[in-house]
């Protein structure tokens, strides 16, 4: 289950994927979440538990399933009105994103949250990392 507070954005516990800066891939859950923390607390799936500092980060998953679907081709052509204001990423490693965001004040957070325009993908919610983002562009 998840749930926004207005306040915090805090997400409760979530399974995520994390692609750090450095290509390193953590897989686990998160028990709430928070742009404006400066780490982040992500319960591998061996049990450990890794801390992350959040500028480490390109971007983490909120997904469906660790396993995913990799025969799935990602085609973000979904028309998510209510989700926000439609953006395209294109992350410094030239990996390419396009979604919705709710979050336009970009200047004071580390990152943002965005849901992918493609609802038959694994990702439920993407945040990504202003500091690994090359490009975006708002349509």
């Amino acid at each position: 289950m998840m749930y926004f507070d207005k306040k915090k954005e805090i997400m409760s516990k979530s399974k995520v994927v994390v692609r750090l800066k450095d290509k390193t891939l953590l897989k686990g859950e998160i028990s709430n979440f928070s742009q404006y923390l400066d780490l982040i607390e992500v319960k591998l799936l061996n049990g450990d538990v890794e801390i992350v500092d959040i500028d480490n980060i390109k971007a983490m998953f909120f997904v469906k399933s660790f396993e995913g679907n990799k025969k799935h081709q990602y085609k973000y052509k979904d028309e998510l009105l209510w989700e926000g204001d439609k953006i395209s990423l294109t992350f410094n490693d030239g990996e390419k994103m396009i979604g919705y965001t709710q979050h336009l004040d970009f200047i004071n957070h580390r990152g943002f949250l965005i849901t992918p325009a493609d609802v038959n993908g694994n990702n439920k919610h993407v945040f990504a990392s202003k500091s690994a983002i090359g490009s975006m562009l708002f349509f």
